[in-house]
């Protein structure tokens, strides 16, 4: 069986380098010239590094990533509103939680890819997938071709090829609030504890996750009903407005932040849909289930769909079609809950009425985080061979 995977983002390398353990010949192809630097950083949950420690890389990660204790929240103007223990959530499920710049997680699965002997091709911009004879082929930007027994479209949630074959329609879904992502660092250290600070206004949200002493990721998210503010080059001067006064961690991120070393971001998903194959193509990633950031979950999910993707395609090596339809079935119901989740708490997150989020935030303060912790970890030990 020959493999060729679109994209080179975490489910298409994680994909890879699970397949070519099961000894599956696999190459990957990447529109872009180099992946190390997509997005600012992500905490990847126990799902997450159980599946990092069956790619083998779970050890090399510890070394740049740093172990999450608690998620806090709190108020714009700095009211505590609870906290989530998460080392809780961890022994529930058996593996940590680990905070890492994306550009580290990224350097870190391409050195396994390369150590699997697992070709990628870069600036490959795929333009189509067609049907032909009993297969199907990827056509390339260069007027190349090629036509393996299957196809993975890891290309994404916003203009997935394979989405597009499978479903007609590749159109993902605006949820009205952008994010500014970025990275800052500190002259001095700052963080003697490794917790996700998230605080709530009306309309808006700021996270800050750090990832060593002095240097965290961050997120700065605002209601806004059309997505034109990402193109529009006053976007650093809202984030400013928008952010003016909240807390200390806050304004001094916001008041570094320019158009070099920030990012604005128009946030789409896609509704969940039944059927994520068709012929020999399958999509996966955030092109079969894009989830918005407010899930906590693309990361995780993404490697999930590696793992699952490799179990299935082991157990019935002969018989592709039936390893595509029992890889969705396992894992549509689970990613589907998790894209509508995260609609729901954007929805909250983002809502611009001040009463409706004043409700919200008592509601945060009378909260059992212990109960939320281990509903958390049964939610994302689903289908894994993790937890209790």
């Amino acid at each position: 069986m020959e493999v060729a995977i679109l994209g080179a983002g975490v489910a298409g390398l994680a994909s890879a380098i699970t397949l070519s353990q099961i000894g599956i010949k696999v190459r990957v192809f990447e529109r872009r010239e180099s992946v190390h630097k997509l997005g600012a950083g992500v905490v990847c949950w126990p799902n997450a590094t159980f599946v990092l420690s069956e790619l083998g890389i779970l050890d090399e990660l510890h070394t740049v990533a740093r172990k999450i204790t608690a998620m806090r929240r709190t108020t714009h103007n700095n009211v505590e509103l609870g906290s989530l223990n998460v080392r809780q959530l961890d022994a529930a499920m058996g593996f940590p939680s680990l905070a890492v710049l994306r550009e580290y997680l990224m350097r870190v699965l391409l050195q396994r890819a390369e150590e699997c002997g697992i070709p990628i091709t870069f600036n490959a911009h795929a333009t189509a997938i067609e049907r032909t004879g009993d297969g199907c082929h990827v056509l390339f930007a260069d007027g190349t071709s090629v036509s393996p027994t299957l196809i993975i479209g890891a290309d994404g949630r916003m203009n997935s090829k394979a989405r597009q074959y499978i479903t007609n329609d590749s159109r993902p879904v605006y949820q009205g609030f952008v994010n500014w992502i970025g990275i800052h660092r500190w002259d001095q250290p700052v963080f003697d504890r490794f917790e996700v600070r998230d605080y709530w206004g009306v309309g808006a949200r700021f996270g800050v996750v750090p990832v060593s002493a002095n240097t965290a990721y961050w997120a700065g998210g605002l209601a806004v009903p059309e997505p034109s503010i990402t193109r529009n080059g006053t976007n650093i001067r809202q984030l400013k407005q928008t952010f003016d006064g909240w807390p200390a961690v806050v304004s001094e991120i916001v008041r570094s932040a320019s158009n070099t070393n920030t990012k604005c971001l128009a946030l789409f998903d896609h509704d969940p849909v039944p059927n994520w194959h068709r012929d020999n193509v399958l999509m996966i990633g955030d092109a079969a289930h894009a989830a918005l950031p407010t899930s906590g979950q693309g990361v995780a999910q993404a490697l999930e769909d590696a793992w699952f993707l490799a179990q299935e395609i082991s157990a019935s090596p002969s018989d592709l079609e039936n390893a595509m339809a029992n890889f969705t079935q396992k894992r549509l119901n689970k990613t589907a809950r998790i894209v509508m989740g995260g609609r729901v708490f954007a929805s909250n997150l983002f809502d611009t009425d001040a009463e409706a989020c004043a409700l919200r935030d008592r509601n945060a303060v009378e909260t059992d985080y212990t109960k939320m912790a281990l509903g958390m970890a049964s939610a994302w030990s689903d289908g894994l061979p993790i937890g209790g």
